[in-house]
């Protein structure tokens, strides 16, 4: 039983000793010296990008810590930011310290190289987020994979049913609606909805002659900040009887409470 334990102990102490190493960097010039190939080939020690810089540089920490497809997308995406920040401060001409130039040249051609060698990784991913955003930059294989993927429960989150709506947008209005809708019902409480599910739900019902869903949605965008057009330009496009208005802007209340509680259903807006 002692030795058990002591075993045990040691496997424990190990664990967290590993844990720490991982953890203990409060600074990201910390971890730059705890992890040099981190770092080594951004522009450190230059006031430009450094916001891009910093956030690249854990995100790589966190692929260290958990090299999977997800946080190397992150990566991806980081990567590119920092790439536009560079493309603009390597035309910066330094006032001091000429070399800094050729620094930020030189981190912008590393910033190019880890954005190819990324993308060869995430080649074969099937992470609806990676497949769609393949699509975006024109991979048609990766379109016919993200498709596949369509009633899967990968595909149950607000981000990904609007990416299904953008495909469908001139192919199937109607199914567009319900897509957006059950974007809707899958924020949580106090969402960051995005404005085009709103913009586009009213949108599309005023292309289909659905007036009243139109301004339905258009107000719930208005209750929810989130801006579609104004109440004179609702009222003219719109008209209506005062009573039917007030009826909807009441309907309109209610639902956009209903997403801020994280409680909508599409059954709410018929």
């Amino acid at each position: 039983m002692r030795k058990t334990s002591l075993k045990l102990t040691l496997l424990l102490a190990s664990v967290v000793l590993i844990s720490g190493c991982f953890e203990r960097h409060r600074s990201t010039d910390s971890l730059c010296d705890a992890h040099p190939a981190l770092c080594a080939d951004t522009n450190l020690n230059d006031g430009q990008c450094r916001l891009q810089r910093v956030n690249l540089i854990w995100q790589r920490y966190d692929v260290l810590k958990a090299p999977t497809d997800k946080e190397k997308f992150k990566e991806l995406q980081y990567t590119y930011d920092y790439q536009k920040c560079l493309e603009y401060a390597a035309r910066i001409e330094p006032t001091e310290l000429k070399e800094r130039k050729t620094h930020r040249t030189q981190a912008l051609l590393s910033a190019y190289a880890s954005i190819k060698r990324l993308n060869a990784e995430l080649a074969e991913s099937n992470n609806p987020e990676i497949l769609y955003f393949r699509w975006s930059q024109g991979d048609k294989e990766a379109l016919r994979k993200f498709l596949r993927l369509e009633g899967s429960s990968e595909m149950e989150t607000p981000e990904m049913q609007l990416a299904l709506a953008t495909f469908y947008t001139t192919k199937d209005q109607e199914k567009t609606i319900q897509l957006l809708k059950r974007a809707l019902e899958l924020y949580p409480r106090q969402p960051k909805i995005k404005p085009e599910i709103l913009q586009g739900l009213a949108t599309l019902s005023h292309q289909q002659g659905a007036t009243e869903q139109a301004y339905l949605w258009a107000r719930v965008g208005g209750a929810l900040a989130v801006p579609v057009a104004s109440q004179d330009k609702l009222n003219a496009f719109y008209p209506m009887s005062d009573e039917r208005r007030a009826e909807l802007n009441d309907q309109a209340e209610k639902i956009a409470q209903a997403l801020y509680d994280g409680d909508f259903s599409a059954s709410m807006a018929e």
